[in-house]
């Protein structure tokens, strides 16, 4: 059994006379201390070191009973810890959580994880949430059902956002509150970042329950809304292919880029933001799709070729993108920016860069009358059905060209 008691150590004198009153726990024959924020002078010590004074006992007593009843929560899974188990339980059990560093702390580990990604749409919901609360220091005590109802009316509301863009500079905007698929997505990605952080503050197996509430037992995320069609026809993608815009604008870049996806399978923003000339072997683009890469045996690797009407645009763009955006969500930022205009001056109704992936899909099976399970190489998408089956089969890039070439040659007959 852990014993814990006040400790006054001889040898920590420190140089204004005073010492540190510290919480001595001993378990297993072993001996490992808490500092306090109590500190005492000789004249408050006995001889042997033991602390007469009765009001710091007083607050001590407190901190070791809380130090008791903490242990005694643990007690059947003692045998599984030592001594300096016990002091980290205790020094953790102790501090509150800041939901807001944990954010911070897990979107570090996805960036480092090459899941940008989803460490982006973390940034959006941990920053909406300092945003609603006003504040950088968020309780996890704080995330709970009735916050969450009003953290969503909130998110619906028309407000000012204002963040930092790639070159530091603080950037206000206006926003006119978020659509039923964005306000899934924003408690959709809360609920994973909660989740995430009982994984790895509770342990179940050892009896350490830190947060103990669940608010999502109550509050419900929900389905996600039915999505609707992001395709354009083929007459629209080369109404875009084909209009002139100013040289090196945003407009520019969102219309090259917006095509570069489409001859190139619905190629990721992302992906062609990270590409680099050390990713094109031999007439083909081969890379790792960013979005999928981390959780994928084949590290979600795809071999594109690289197709007549995208070398000049692979010349333009590719390894040349990095230095004109600092990060790839600057480079989304322009390019959402460019898509815009875009829209307005086509006079296409609806359109952004995504667009161009649902496009080629739709037009390989919809025009092209290419099977679904074809589409899905082409877009380098897992087929959870024959996960195992996939195990058995080699790659086979000339698949992907198949559909590649029948949607580009659509697009090539429609200018004649």
């Amino acid at each position: 059994m852990a014993t814990i008691c006040a400790k006054v150590l001889k040898h920590h004198l420190k140089n204004d006379g005073t010492y540190n009153v510290k919480i001595r726990i001993t378990h297993k024959k072993e001996k490992r201390y808490i500092d306090t924020e109590h500190f005492v002078t000789a004249r408050q010590l006995t001889k042997a070191l033991e602390i007469k004074d009765a009001f710091i006992n007083r607050l001590v007593n407190l901190k070791i009973d809380e130090y008791r009843l903490a242990i005694s929560s643990i007690s059947e899974k003692l045998d599984f810890f030592d001594a300096d188990g016990i002091r980290d339980f205790l020094l953790k059990n102790n501090k509150e959580i800041d939901f807001i560093e944990f954010c911070d702390s897990h979107i570090q580990q996805l960036k480092e994880s090459k899941r940008g990604g989803t460490a982006a749409n973390h940034t959006t919901v941990r920053n909406s949430l300092v945003d609603y609360f006003g504040r950088e220091r968020v309780l996890i005590t704080e995330i709970t059902a009735s916050m969450l109802k009003s953290f969503e009316k909130f998110l619906r509301s028309p407000r000012t956002i204002s963040r930092e863009n790639q070159f530091k500079r603080v950037v206000t905007t206006e926003s006119g509150g978020i659509t039923d698929a964005g306000l899934y997505n924003y408690m959709r990605d809360l609920r994973t970042l909660f989740n995430e952080a009982r994984e790895l503050y509770n342990d179940e197996d050892l009896g350490i329950i830190r947060i103990v509430h669940y608010p999502f037992n109550k509050y419900k995320v929900g389905s996600p809304p039915a999505t609707r069609n992001r395709n354009l026809s083929v007459k629209q993608v080369i109404k875009i292919s084909e209009f002139n815009t100013k040289k090196n604008s945003r407009t520019e870049l969102a219309r090259d880029m917006f095509m570069l996806s489409f001859y190139l399978c619905g190629i990721n923003a992302v992906d062609l933001y990270n590409v680099s000339e050390i990713n094109i072997k031999k007439e083909r683009l081969e890379y790792n799709r960013s979005k999928t890469e981390g959780r994928r045996k084949d590290e979600a690797f795809i071999s594109v070729k690289i197709v007549e009407e995208a070398v000049p645009l692979i010349k333009k763009y590719i390894g040349k993108l990095q230095l004109r955006y600092s990060t790839s969500r600057g480079f989304d930022g322009a390019l959402s920016k460019g898509m815009k205009t875009l829209q307005i001056l086509t006079g296409i109704p609806e359109v952004t860069y995504y667009w161009a992936r649902h496009s080629f899909a739709t037009c390989a099976r919809n025009d092209c009358r290419i099977s679904k399970d074809d589409i899905a190489v082409a877009l380098n998408h897992v087929d959870i059905g024959h996960r195992t089956t996939d195990i058995y089969i080699a790659k086979d890039w000339k698949i992907v060209d198949d559909v590649q070439i029948q949607v580009l040659s659509l697009l090539r007959n429609y200018r004649r």
